[in-house]
């Protein structure tokens, strides 16, 4: 992989997995689940909204496809943006982020009873228990005072389910259009819609410049230049090599959550987290008439739409 794409990739892993502690600190410093999903949305919108003008992309304008944009925005940004605020009320940034790894596990789980997903085989069904299983050796319901299994743990949980649909919806609605930047401009616009209905229960601002700096990063570089950057890397090195930021992202955010709020990470936590991402990498192969050894192609990010590309490259397969 060239240096640019390699440094590229470095700051997406860094930019995307601070998105959680980014949350932390703005829940930390007064801001309400509502006031981030709001300004999350609303600054990433504007974001896309610039590099869509500066790349002549001009958004949608027929209704057939604003309404799919509208339920999309509402699966993979509106709901599980602000799950992961309300989740991370009691649960601390680094697992939320790895919580948030267990979307494939539920992608492939919704594959399977949605009757779309037939090419499970004993390596994708072991990763899909195996996946769970770390779930559940993070929570710990059995350890009354150090377990995790709270509503802020499901809320994150409820949150990377919802990624999962948005996905499947994306993959069948979404996929192979023009101007994709445009697009997840739409999508994002259409999310600040969605969110704007919970303003009533948003509640007076009171914060301060942590908490302003904060969501101001978590807009900006979390949700609006972390989609360029993935879309430049799925541009230049195809959703397979781009895939390997999702397997960074719960590691950038335990990290940082040690590092900057001082969050326990005891073995339990490091030795679930390892056991989810060996479960999600099992389930990232399709079955082939070998079995199950190929590897499969990325998920979709909760804004990206696949770029169109120029010269003929491995067709990437649909799915936070």
């Amino acid at each position: 992989m060239p240096l640019t794409s390699t440094l590229r990739m470095a700051a997406l892993a860094l930019l995307w997995g601070s998105g959680f502690l980014w949350i932390k600190l703005a829940l930390n410093h007064g801001l309400s689940p509502a006031q981030i999903t709001i300004t999350r949305c609303a600054l990433g919108t504007a974001v896309l909204l610039l590099l869509a003008r500066s790349a002549g992309q001009r958004l949608p304008r027929d209704r057939a496809t604003w309404t799919r944009l509208a339920v999309a925005a509402l699966f993979c940004n509106a709901i599980p943006f602000a799950l992961f605020s309300i989740g991370e009320q009691t649960v601390d940034s680094g697992i939320a982020g790895v919580l948030n790894a267990t979307t494939p596990l539920w992608s492939l789980l919704l594959g399977i009873l949605l009757g779309t997903d037939r090419g499970l085989g004993r390596i994708r069904l072991t990763g899909l228990f195996l996946g769970f299983a770390g779930t559940l050796l993070i929570f710990a319901p059995w350890q009354r005072s150090a377990g995790l299994l709270t509503w802020g743990a499901l809320s994150l949980l409820a949150a990377a389910a919802s990624y999962a649909i948005a996905f499947a919806y994306m993959a069948r609605k979404l996929t192979d259009r023009g101007a994709p930047i445009a697009m997840s401009a739409a999508q994002l616009l259409a999310a600040t819609a969605w969110t704007t209905l919970s303003v009533p229960t948003a509640g007076p601002l009171h914060t301060d410049t942590t908490g302003l700096l904060a969501i101001t990063a978590l807009g900006i570089l979390g949700t609006g230049v972390t989609f360029y950057l993935n879309y430049r890397l799925i541009a230049d090195e195809g959703p397979t090599s781009a895939a390997t930021v999702g397997y960074l992202l719960p590691v950038v955010s335990v990290a940082l959550g040690a590092l900057v709020l001082d969050e326990s990470t005891g073995p339990r936590i490091w030795a679930g987290m390892a056991v989810v991402l060996a479960g999600v990498a099992m389930t990232r192969t399709r079955k082939t008439s070998g079995g199950d050894v190929a590897g499969r192609p990325s998920d979709p990010t909760p804004t990206v739409q696949r770029p169109r590309r120029t010269a003929p490259r491995q067709r990437p397969e649909p799915a936070e």
